[in-house]
């Protein structure tokens, strides 16, 4: 029996969840006619509207959905701030599986729940999702990115998110082994989603040698049988393998006491969000153990760029060149980690935090 004293204590323990990091805004969604259960959460709008993708996914319980969309909306601030965009940070979580419960009315409802916070959120593709649900979303509101190119959007912004990481893992190749050539490096890449598969792609051309897991046997046959050079191992095995870069490309966490004991690698650059299971202690373990991580929300920021591009007139090129900017912003942030003798997370949430709160100390605010 749930009591009101119960009920009490589970809001009070989500309003501490958001005091914890300041969120400004956390909105639950449910339609029982549609199947419809989301959470969208705001982190942070001094920039900007909070731009973030949505994600769906059978979540274990409601707790971890809400702790999921917490920490990622958490992570687009940083990721707009450090990216120099004039946008906050939002995110949404559906609970429910991607391959068997999607229907139009379900994401129309969305659209409508997106379209009630007047501007202030604007969703996009994450995991689960593609530009189909974005044009049931936009059939609702007019607050959504990653359209199809044929309805003036940018398409789906996976490929730029995945070249962002290329950039990214480049310049960490640079400064954990003095050169940002790929040729010959080993990289095992964990996830088979959109952005693996696009990444895999780059660092074939390089010459890299390559690692795949994911835990659908079809998306690995599927890029398998484009890149035969590539060597496909069971979804645990990958962090036991001999390799320079360890690359999360598909759900967080997986930087953890337990893996942190098996890595052998020299660089964690990847396209998963909250890569570190917990940011304090494993992005410190990371550094006590000589690890260069290439913190997540840096480097796979090319989604958000190209959907903040397709907000003020979509120009792939001009998407293409900011995204690139990441390999020198990443440099910054590696030598900021080495001067101020702190791990390369601490140094990024700092940098972005500090662009956050200088605008705002200047009263510019969306």
């Amino acid at each position: 029996m749930v009591t009101t004293s119960t009920k009490a204590a589970n809001a009070e323990l989500v309003l501490a969840r958001m005091e914890k990091y300041d969120h400004e805004e956390v909105l639950f969604c449910f339609d029982r006619t549609t199947g419809l259960r989301a959470i969208i959460a705001i982190h942070d709008t001094t920039l900007g509207p909070a731009l973030g993708g949505t994600r769906m996914w059978p979540y274990a319980s409601e707790a971890e959905a809400l702790q999921d969309v917490l920490r990622l909306s958490r992570g687009m601030t940083y990721k707009s701030a450090l990216a120099g965009l004039d946008l906050g940070g939002g995110k949404a979580v559906i609970i429910g599986d991607a391959r068997t419960q999607k229907t139009e009315a379900m994401f129309r409802r969305f659209g409508q729940f997106v379209e009630s916070l007047n501007g202030r959120y604007i969703t996009a593709e994450d995991v689960g999702m593609s530009t189909v649900e974005m044009v049931n979303i936009r059939k609702e509101t007019s607050n959504v990115a990653g359209l199809p190119e044929e309805m003036g959007g940018s398409g789906d912004p996976s490929p730029v998110t995945a070249y962002g990481v290329y950039c990214g893992m480049k310049a960490a190749a640079r400064t954990a082994y003095g050169s940002d050539d790929l040729n010959g490096r080993k990289v095992g890449i964990q996830g088979a989603g959109n952005v693996g598969k696009a990444l895999v792609g780059h660092l074939v051309k390089e010459g890299a040698v390559v690692y795949l897991t994911d835990i659908h046997d079809d998306k690995l046959a599927a890029i398998k049988a484009e890149y035969p050079a590539i060597t496909v191992v069971g979804p645990d095995s990958i962090y036991d393998l001999d390799m320079d870069i360890y690359s999360p490309c598909a759900l967080g966490a997986t930087v953890n006491d337990d893996t942190l004991k098996r890595l052998k690698c020299s660089v964690i650059a990847g396209a998963a969000n909250n890569q570190l299971a917990d940011e304090t202690v494993h992005g410190k373990a990371v550094m006590d153990k000589g690890i260069l991580y290439a913190p997540d929300f840096l480097i796979n920021a090319g989604g958000i760029i190209n959907c903040a591009w397709e907000r003020k007139g979509y120009n792939s090129k001009a998407a293409m060149n900011q995204t690139a900017g990441i390999y020198e912003t990443a440099l910054r942030i590696f030598k900021a980690s080495t001067e101020l003798g702190i791990p390369t997370y601490l140094a990024a949430n700092q940098a972005a935090e500090h662009r956050v709160s200088s605008m705002r100390a200047a009263g510019i605010r969306f």
